[in-house]
């Protein structure tokens, strides 16, 4: 089985306050965006992958190199066998993956067969995408329907939850308020935005974005000097108010902190409203910014 797990933006996050369990509580509208997407395939442990030798054409040409492009392992007990392949090197432990650990929450409460697990990153990674994290559930996505599980999308979103705050928005893959640690989510329509990637989707504003190179932010560095606040208006007032008026108060929290260590991303920000867009923002905790283009009639 193959799927090409996309990537999200944030359109406004709000970082509201401090909880007691470390994390934050916060507000955001996720918007799914299909126009960068990783590939992977999960085969039951006796089958014939149909990337494998693809991947290991494209990406094995130097197993000694210092971060490899390609990387595999395998668990102790044998249940898994991951191949990682990505053209900027795989710096991670393949077995820490979040396709292998959403196989291990699975196991727990379900005696898996054997898998083996074959993922091309081609989606940016530190860049507030959220691409780890979709891999993740559409990773549950396929263990369920490769094994025939009968796990309801309700019941995926809880198992996606304990991966990550923003892996369970991968499992209904649409729009969601997201609230709490950004696990409570809410549908919310947004037809407006073309978010396909291409221009090929309805909505009167093109969603586009831009991945810097050599650029990482770690959730962690983007936290510090964020001091939460309730926002002098809440976000779905703001997101219920034209497009156009977004620039001014569709804010993202941390681009205060992030724009400080990295001053290249609020220029390209600037260079993107130079270039007519209509709003522009980082995504997330960074550093991937995306920008909202009118499409012409």
């Amino acid at each position: 089985m193959i799927t090409r797990p996309n990537v999200k933006v944030n359109l406004g996050l709000n970082v509201l306050r401090k909880r007691g369990d470390g994390f934050h509580d916060l507000e955001t509208l996720f918007v799914p965006y299909f126009g960068l997407h990783d590939t992977l395939e999960i085969i039951p442990g006796d089958a014939w992958s149909e990337t494998s030798a693809s991947l290991f054409a494209r990406y094995g040409g130097d197993p000694d190199a210092e971060v490899p492009a390609l990387r595999q392992a395998i668990l102790e007990d044998g249940k898994v066998m991951i191949t990682l392949a990505r053209a900027e090197g795989v710096d991670w432990d393949p077995l820490k993956d979040l396709t292998v650990k959403a196989y291990r929450l699975l196991e727990a409460d379900y005696k898996l067969p054997p898998v083996k697990i074959f993922l091309e990153k081609t989606s940016p990674v530190g860049a507030g995408l959220g691409g780890g994290s979709a891999d993740a559930a559409f990773a549950l996505r396929m263990y369920n329907e490769l094994f025939d599980l009968g796990l309801s999308d309700e019941d995926l979103c809880a198992y996606a939850a304990r991966l990550g705050s923003d892996c369970a928005l991968f499992i209904a893959n649409r729009s969601v308020f997201g609230e709490g640690r950004g696990e409570i989510l809410t549908p919310y329509d947004l037809p407006s935005v073309d978010a396909s990637g291409d221009g090929s989707g309805e909505g009167s504003y093109d969603l586009r974005v831009v991945v810097p190179e050599r650029i990482a932010v770690s959730t962690a560095d983007a936290y510090r000097g964020i001091v939460p606040a309730l926002p002098e208006i809440p976000l779905r007032e703001v997101l219920s108010r034209p497009v156009e008026q977004w620039k001014d108060l569709l804010v993202n929290d941390f681009e205060k902190t992030v724009f400080a260590r990295y001053p290249e991303l609020g220029l390209l920000k600037q260079s993107l409203y130079d270039s007519g867009a209509v709003y522009a923002a980082m995504s997330g905790s960074g550093s991937a910014l995306f920008a909202l283009y009118r499409k012409e009639d």
